[in-house]
């Protein structure tokens, strides 16, 4: 690889731009920014300010506005925008993607409306074929990553090829990918996590323990595996990094937003004081009710999610939900 293109300049995409030189010192790497302040930060200083200043990219990184320039000759072209916002993108940059390039995702959600996971997204709103996209996904704080802390992920694509592909191309010293082909796993396990971190949030928030917390991730598992079982995703792929492991990062760490967020929200401030937040996207915020909604489409029964959206839509309180899910009648683990 020669070229890559990273398009969204936040943590995740910044830090997957080192991940790449760090992997292969050769690559020359573009980040697309929206904001020209940060593509001429990034280029001249080589620090994106605005969300990891403690991360120096190396010489091979630049950034720019243009969407076009940005994609130029990439033989890897990485999407790292909010979930919500990729069809919009999608609508503008989509023609400029080279025609032989794997497309990644490096984002976690389910689609409002459509109910599409970020792969299908990209297949229908880029015209790319499955056998181009290739998913990232794990216990990736970019805080973390940007330190050069080991980590590993899971990179998943119906072609083994390119997931090969992209795994080597991300192979640093502290970063090691393992391959696979399950995307529909890879990427629920990476879209419910998000909404459960809110809800152990919550709790934390609320000044409960750790025996709550880990009900609340082991049930939040439980509803992740069901949902998966309904798309036709291998049980193994979310007892590995992209299930598990994601969900235990992202549902225990101040680092992670949706975390953050969910404490907040336990201790009284509003989704509107959240929303204020400059730099702060908590993706389970925006994409509860999409997960809720597939859910509910395909028959699954997923009682920490909707706590949590009713809770995002304002018609019950953190300390009603804690209730609410207490309540619920007994029945059989498995179930």
């Amino acid at each position: 690889m020669t070229r890559a293109a990273v398009f969204g300049a936040g943590s995740w995409g910044t830090a997957y731009a080192a991940i790449l030189t760090d992997a292969d010192p050769s690559v020359q790497v573009t980040i697309h920014a929206r904001r020209a302040k940060v593509a001429d930060a990034i280029t001249r200083t080589h620090v994106n300010t605005d969300y990891l200043p403690d991360l120096r990219l190396p010489e091979q990184v630049s950034a720019t506005t243009d969407p076009a320039q940005a994609a130029a000759g990439a033989d890897l072209v990485i999407l790292a925008v909010p979930s919500q916002s990729l069809r919009d993108n999608l609508g503008a940059w989509a023609h400029v993607v080279p025609q032989e390039a794997v497309v990644v995702s490096l984002m976690k959600g389910i689609e409002l409306r459509t109910g599409m996971r970020m792969s299908e997204v990209i297949g229908q709103a880029g015209g790319i074929g499955p056998e181009r996209v290739v998913v990232v996904s794990g216990p990736n704080l970019s805080k973390e990553i940007a330190a050069k802390q080991p980590a590993a992920s899971v990179v998943a694509g119906v072609d083994h090829e390119a997931a090969e592909r992209v795994a080597q191309a991300s192979a640093a010293p502290y970063f090691r990918p393992y391959t696979q082909t399950d995307v529909v796993g890879t990427e629920i396990g990476g879209a419910v996590k998000n909404v459960v971190a809110l809800a152990v949030g919550m709790a934390e928030g609320l000044g409960y323990g750790d025996n709550t917390k880990s009900s609340i991730i082991t049930r939040g598992l439980a509803e992740t595996a069901r949902l998966g079982a309904a798309l036709g995703a291998d049980p193994a792929t979310l007892m590995g990094l992209a299930g598990v492991g994601d969900l235990i990062a992202t549902c225990m760490s101040p680092l992670s937003r949706n975390h953050s967020v969910g404490v907040k929200l336990g201790r009284g401030v509003t989704i509107a004081e959240v929303a204020a937040i400059p730099h702060q996207t908590a993706e389970g915020v925006k994409s509860c009710r999409s997960v809720v909604d597939l859910a509910h489409s395909l028959g699954v029964d997923m009682p920490i999610c909707e706590g949590v959206t009713a809770v995002v839509e304002q018609h019950l309180s953190p300390e009603q939900l804690a209730d609410a899910l207490m309540s619920r009648a007994r029945k059989h683990e498995r179930h």
